[in-house]
């Protein structure tokens, strides 16, 4: 076979990555229709730098528009943290103007948060100010015991500014919020699962286990369904309890029109694994 043939096809995930310098891309290595995609500048603990948001914003557009049914966001081993945070040598050159305009939307917290498939935090190590941020856009977020987790900007004379105030508060609470970005105080996995602001904590020797049967699991799903639960299940956070209650019904009769919902049943029915189209 020729290296041509080895190479990934024009447009998918890996080649776009490829082309990356800080960020990686493997799909199906471990579970089929599940898109790893890692985060890499060891030399600065994966801060959030315009190179690495530039590049994870052009993978995650590839991930969108290929079969991938689930994203698991992390750290490289190398770096050490899942995000350490922004990158402050950037802050620190920037005024308002550049800041505005730096904070137009869709940066790579909205693209985390708005991408089609289920998003997984890996937080294989520590996730501080834009990188909590980052984490908190995912759907799921599962720590390794060993990470912390924290809005540390206070301590900079700023504030969190990737959305930070708003996703933690609907997270954690208000008054948790306050809390951590009042005081920049880090917290270890444990009292971030306690007080909601991630879902499981494993120790070293499960995290990649758990973190792979759960992609896992949601990947055997139809990607319709996983698309259309995530959009209704993130809308119970910014409609009133009446308007979310009439998207989820729109959207549970929009699932009624796909072939995955007669194949979903049929399978049932004939006691068989479904085979899914996304159709």
């Amino acid at each position: 076979m020729s290296d041509e043939d080895d190479a990934p096809a024009p447009g998918s995930p890996e080649a776009v990555a490829g082309e990356c310098e800080t960020v990686s891309v493997s799909v199906g290595d471990r579970t089929e229709y599940v898109a790893t995609v890692t985060l890499s500048r060891p030399d600065a603990r994966n801060a959030l730098n315009a190179q690495l948001r530039a590049e994870l914003k052009d993978v995650l557009d590839a991930v969108e528009a290929s079969d991938v049914r689930v994203v698991v966001l992390t750290g490289s081993a190398e770096s050490g943290a899942f995000v350490a945070g922004a990158d402050v040598k950037e802050l620190r050159e920037r005024g308002p103007l550049e800041q505005r305009e730096a904070s137009k939307r869709p940066r790579v917290y909205e693209y985390v948060d708005d991408l089609e498939q289920p998003v997984i935090a890996a937080i294989n190590g520590h996730a501080l100010g834009g990188g909590c941020e980052l984490a908190q856009a995912c759907d799921v977020r599962i720590a390794r015991e060993d990470a912390k987790l924290g809005q540390p900007e206070i301590n900079l004379g700023i504030m969190p500014g990737g959305g930070g105030t708003q996703r933690l508060a609907r997270l954690v609470g208000e008054g948790q919020a306050m809390r951590l970005i009042l005081s920049g105080e880090i917290i270890d996995a444990a009292e971030a699962r306690d007080i909601g602001l991630v879902d499981e904590v494993c120790d070293d020797g499960e995290f990649e286990e758990r973190v792979t049967e759960l992609a896992g699991r949601m990947a055997a799903k139809s990607p319709l369904a996983l698309e259309f639960a995530k959009k209704a299940v993130k809308a119970s956070s910014r409609m009133d309890l009446d308007a979310g209650i009439e998207y989820e019904a729109e959207l549970f009769a929009q699932l009624f029109a796909a072939e995955d919902k007669n194949e979903g049943i049929d399978a049932f029915l004939d006691g068989r694994d479904p085979e899914w189209q996304g159709e």
